[in-house]
């Protein structure tokens, strides 16, 4: 389909919906820790067990479930996930103790992981190859608001009822998201992959991210040499191992290695590993840093990153566009090196600093990196493996990210000093603070030098592809029946609603 017709926007506003819901929970949740730990009278660990339940299954499950979308269909895989998604959040907010929550918790990252790499696969397949890089933009810089904007909803649900409206409000949310689901988006799948999927791979696959976003999570607080994290990293570790292995023998692998055997794919993996580790160093300390050390309400902390969510709406098409039509390289350049800028802005906020001065320069500089690098570098990761691996290929990149997220909130408090009480210190926070956008900026800088190996051609558009794609959305390319859209090169569309028809 092509960029601007009815089933774009409608494919579009499911996809966004589906990852909105998932980007929205994980920062609504945060604010309303404090009321569920005062309701059911939780340990710190078992408020830590709420979000860490949540990360583990999706970090474990998130590469599988890229895989189950090529096999069995995307949009098949993407409405079980936002399902899945919206009856745990049910289960969430009916939750009448500490140990009910973490375990719907758990249930919840299974269906986080089902819907998070799906979204993309199905904007990679959906979209004709020329408005791929546009619609990819889209997707970001809409979705991104859902979690720059969850600290202020989670705020004010929490304070209309209840912290339970912080999981009831995925419900419609999910009901909306597969009415247009079911409506508008068509089904792909990988038709070369038949029989069973690797079950083996995948249970290796998923122990050793668990257990290495286990040791993770667990090594700042128990500390590194606590048996259960040292337990969980052998485990993690081997079991990762063991997938590889597993994998290179495999006569119908989980995870292709020839996606791994192109250099574009691997740099651009590199640079989402690097920077998306500074975005969750610098994300997780910024509201802590307005709230501790300038004084800031939990609202106001959380309406002081809308400037950013402001530039995302607004650009990241655009951005992605000009990506396609320019070159990605020098995007992917240009904008970890511009964030790295707004860190170093960002480092000089403290106590008695002006929002106006201080603050919101920093912020819109670190925006217009973001609309830079985060759309083109999406776009290119996809665009780097072929169509049919478009499910594995998104599932990488989202567990990448993921962990590079993870480890920074994992390690960099201890990297600069923050333990113990020190949050509640504005002089040791402040301390922290800037040496933490200071090594955040070097990441982004790491992420520029990976860029330069970058191909400039990986997001244009062929020209007899280009010569073969009809403008109107609903017209079959050369080879392509109508009911079944069977084409050659052998990737399976079947137009929404038509899932039911006899062979041609």
């Amino acid at each position: 389909m092509r960029w601007g017709s009815p089933a774009a926007r409608g494919v579009l506003t499911a996809t966004i919906l589906g990852s909105g819901m998932a980007f929205l929970d994980g920062t609504v949740v945060n604010i309303a820790l404090p009321r569920i730990g005062e309701e059911f009278g939780a340990s710190v660990s078992g408020l830590q067990w709420i979000l860490d339940g949540y990360l583990l299954t999706l970090a474990a499950l998130i590469l599988v479930a890229g895989s189950l979308g090529d096999r069995y269909g995307r949009r098949r895989v993407y409405l079980l996930g936002v399902a899945w998604f919206g009856v745990s959040s049910v289960l969430c907010g009916l939750a009448v103790n500490t140990e009910m929550l973490v375990a719907s918790r758990v249930l919840q990252g299974v269906g986080g992981a089902l819907l998070t790499p799906g979204a993309l696969a199905i904007i990679q397949s959906a979209f004709v190859r020329a408005d791929r890089a546009r619609a990819i933009g889209a997707w970001s810089g809409l979705g991104g608001i859902a979690g720059a904007l969850g600290p202020l909803v989670g705020g004010l649900l929490v304070q209309l009822w209840s912290w339970r409206l912080a999981f009831l409000v995925n419900v419609p949310l999910a009901l909306l998201c597969v009415w247009f689901t079911r409506r508008y988006v068509p089904e792909s799948c990988d038709q070369r992959l038949g029989g069973h999927p690797d079950l083996v791979g995948a249970a290796l696959g998923a122990l050793g991210l668990a257990g290495v976003t286990a040791a993770l999570v667990e090594g700042p607080v128990r500390g590194a040499t606590d048996l259960f994290v040292l337990g969980a990293l052998v485990v993690g570790l081997a079991g990762l191992v063991s997938f590889l292995v597993v994998q290179r023998r495999a006569r119908d692998p989980l995870v292709p290695a020839d996606l791994f055997a192109d250099r574009t794919f691997l740099l651009a993996n590199g640079l989402t590993f690097v920077v998306y580790a500074a975005l969750g160093g610098q994300m997780m300390l910024f509201v802590l840093q307005l709230q501790t050390s300038l004084g800031y309400s939990p609202t106001a902390a959380g309406l002081s990153g809308l400037p950013i969510s402001v530039l995302m709406l607004l650009l990241s098409a655009r951005s992605g566009k000009a990506a396609q039509r320019f070159g990605p390289r020098w995007f992917l350049v240009l904008g970890p090196v511009v964030v790295a800028a707004g860190m170093a802005l960002l480092s000089r906020v403290g106590p008695g600093s002006s929002y106006w001065l201080d603050v919101l320069p920093g912020v819109v500089v670190f925006g217009l990196g973001l609309v830079v690098v985060v759309a083109p570098v999406t776009a290119t990761v996809l665009a780097a493996a072929p169509d049919e691996h478009a499910g594995v290929a998104s599932g990488v990149n989202n567990a990448v990210a993921r962990s590079g997220g993870l480890l920074a909130v994992a390690v960099l408090p201890a990297a600069v000093g923050l333990g113990g009480g020190a949050y509640a210190d504005p002089a040791a926070l402040t301390s922290g603070w800037q040496a933490a956008m200071w090594l955040c900026a070097g990441l982004c800088l790491v992420g520029a030098v990976l860029a330069l190996g970058i191909r400039g051609d990986v997001l244009a558009v062929p020209t007899t592809v280009a010569a073969s794609e009809p403008l109107p959305a609903e017209a079959p390319r050369p080879g392509e029946c109508l009911h079944c859209g069977i084409i050659d090169p052998p990737t399976h569309v079947v137009p929404a609603g038509r899932e039911r028809h006899a062979a041609p």
